[in-house]
C-alpha cells in the first residue's frame, strides 16, 4: 500500500485506516520512516500514525486505544470543559509573530516575503482587535496600523479567530459536529486521544474571504469543515486543532484551506489558561491559470491581561515581555521579500 502510494495517493486514508485498526508487529527503523516518508511525499498524518503505532507495539498498555465508551465519555467531558472555559475567558492581550511565505504551482517551495509582529486584544464584549506592530521590522504606516481587519490594507494572506471562537463553535450544539474517535497520540509528553471530526457547510460559521488587491472588492464564501482533534486524557482539555475546509464553492478563488492549532497552558492575572502558542495556516487559490500556496506561521508570545481602561491603538512593543527563544522553535529561513498579492 505504501508503494501505491505515489500512483494513487488517494489510498493514503485506507493506509492509515489499517495501521490505526491492526497497529504494527515490527520495529518501525529509520530506514522504514524514511521510506515512509519518501513514498507518501511527508504526509504527517501517516507519520504521525505509524509513530502512534509504534509507541503501541512498544507499550500496549499505557498507550492502549481507549473503548467506545470511554472515548465517548471523555469527549463530552471535553465539551463541556472547552465550552465552559470559553465563558470565564479573561480579557487578554498577546502579541503575534507571523512569517508569511509563497510558494506557486502547487510545488510547497515556500519562500517567506515578510515578517509580521501584531498585538491582538480579547475582549468578552467585543471579540478580538488588532494593531500592527511592525513589517520586517520596521514601524508600518499609519494606515495599516490597527482595526478588527488590517489585512484589507496589509496585503498577502492574513488570518482571525484561532484564539477563542475555532474550539468554541467546534462544540457547540448547533455546529452539530459529529466525532469519532480513531487514534492515540502524545503530545508534549501528555497522551492523548485522537478524535476527527466532520461540521456540515450547513451549521458551519467557518467563512474564506479572498481579495485580489487592496482596492478590489472581497470575495467571501460559507464553508463545512473537517479535521482533528487531540484531547488529553487527564485534563480533558484540547491540545491541537487541525481544520481543513469543504463544500469550497467551485467558483470561489480559494481552493484549499487549513489549519492547524497547538494550545497549552498560559498564566494570566494568575489564573491558568489553554490559549494556542503556535498556528500554521495554508490556503491555496487560482487566478485564471496562476496557483498560488501561501503559509502563515504563527507565534503567540507575552500573554498578559488586558485592562478595561487600556485600548489596542495605545499598545507598543514595549507593552509585551522580551522573546525567549524556545527549545524546538522553528528557525528563521532566508527572507525572500515579494510584493503582497491579495489578503
Amino acid at each position: 500500500m505504501l508503494y501505491q502510494l505515489a500512483a494513487h495517493p488517494e489510498g493514503r486514508d485506507s493506509l492509515v485506516d489499517e495501521i490505526r485498526k491492526r497497529g504494527i508487529d515490527f520495529p518501525l527503523t529509520a530506514g522504514l520512516r524514511s521510506l515512509a516518508a519518501t513514498k507518501s511525499g511527508n504526509d504527517s498524518t501517516l507519520l504521525h500514525t505509524l509513530d502512534e503505532a509504534e509507541r503501541r507495539r512498544m507499550n500496549p498498555t499505557t498507550v492502549a486505544r481507549p473503548s467506545i465508551a470511554e472515548a465517548t465519555e471523555l469527549l463530552e467531558r471535553t465539551r463541556k470543559a472547552t465550552l465552559g472555559a470559553a465563558d470565564t475567558m479573561p480579557d487578554y492581550l498577546v502579541k503575534q509573530q507571523i512569517t508569511r511565505s509563497r510558494a506557486f504551482g502547487g510545488t510547497s517551495n515556500w519562500q517567506v516575503y515578510d515578517r509580521l509582529t501584531i498585538a491582538v486584544s480579547y475582549r468578552q464584549a467585543i471579540g478580538e482587535q488588532y494593531k500592527l506592530l511592525s513589517v520586517n521590522g520596521m514601524p508600518p504606516g499609519e494606515e495599516e496600523r490597527e482595526g478588527s481587519s488590517y489585512g484589507d490594507k496589509l496585503g498577502g494572506t492574513t488570518s482571525s479567530g484561532e484564539y477563542v471562537s475555532m474550539l468554541t463553535q467546534l462544540f457547540a450544539p448547533e455546529t452539530r459536529a459529529d466525532f469519532e474517535a480513531v487514534d492515540t497520540d502524545t503530545i508534549r509528553e501528555r497522551r492523548t486521544v485522537v478524535y476527527e471530526y466532520v461540521v456540515k457547510k450547513l451549521f458551519s460559521r467557518q467563512t474564506l474571504k479572498f481579495q485580489e488587491s487592496i482596492t478590489s472588492t472581497p470575495l467571501q464564501a460559507t464553508v463545512g469543515y473537517r479535521g482533528r482533534i487531540w484531547v488529553d486524557r487527564e485534563t480533558n482539555r484540547v491540545l491541537r486543532l487541525e481544520s481543513i475546509s469543504t463544500e469550497i464553492p467551485p467558483d470561489f478563488p480559494i481552493t484549499a484551506a487549513k489549519s492547524l492549532i497547538d494550545y497549552d497552558l498560559v498564566t494570566i492575572n494568575e489564573q491558568v489558561h489553554l490559549l494556542p502558542s503556535r498556528a500554521v495556516i495554508e490556503l491555496a487559490d487560482h487566478l485564471g491559470n496562476q496557483r498560488e500556496q501561501t503559509r502563515n506561521d504563527i507565534l503567540f508570545r507575552g500573554y498578559r491581561k488586558f485592562g478595561a481602561e487600556v485600548k489596542i491603538i495605545d499598545i507598543d512593543e514595549k507593552d509585551f515581555p522580551p522573546d525567549k527563544p524556545e527549545e524546538g522553535e522553528p528557525g528563521k529561513p532566508e527572507l525572500k521579500p515579494q510584493p503582497p498579492k491579495k489578503p
